[in-house]
């Protein structure tokens, strides 16, 4: 395994992951993505009340290794971001599951959930990715 992969979220291909909580998606990046960008320096956090579709850049990550664009995982309504981000982008390199979250979704379609990664698929993809 490489890096910390919590069971209970579902990945995406482009390294977000998502926590539901009923008709709610807490969204951030996963471990791996962290560590394969390096320090990062600066958020560009999506806008609330913003309408996202699945596969959209909401965002981007700035690291002191590179720029990566943030994907929406789920289509819905942005309902908050995570302004801590702004002061303290390194919580996504040191909490990216916990005080690292980037943004709360409004599931405009639950059954997106569904045909993203559980944790052992995702453990796979990364497997595979060389």
């Amino acid at each position: 395994m490489r890096g910390l992969v919590p069971e209970h979220l579902r990945y995406h291909k482009e390294h977000e992951w998502v926590r539901v909580d009923d008709r709610r998606a807490t969204l951030g990046i996963s471990d791996f993505a962290q560590d394969a960008l390096g320090d990062v320096v600066f958020v560009d956090l999506p806008k609330v009340d913003a309408e996202i579709a699945v596969d959209q850049e909401i965002g981007e990550v700035e690291s002191t290794k590179a720029t990566s664009s943030l994907y929406s995982p789920v289509s819905g309504t942005i309902l908050e971001v995570n302004n801590a981000l702004q002061d303290h982008p390194e919580y996504l390199n040191q909490d990216p599951y916990g005080k690292g979250w980037i943004a709360v979704i409004a599931l405009a379609h639950p059954a997106d959930v569904d045909e993203l990664m559980t944790a052992s698929q995702y453990e796979e993809f990364l497997s595979s990715q060389g």
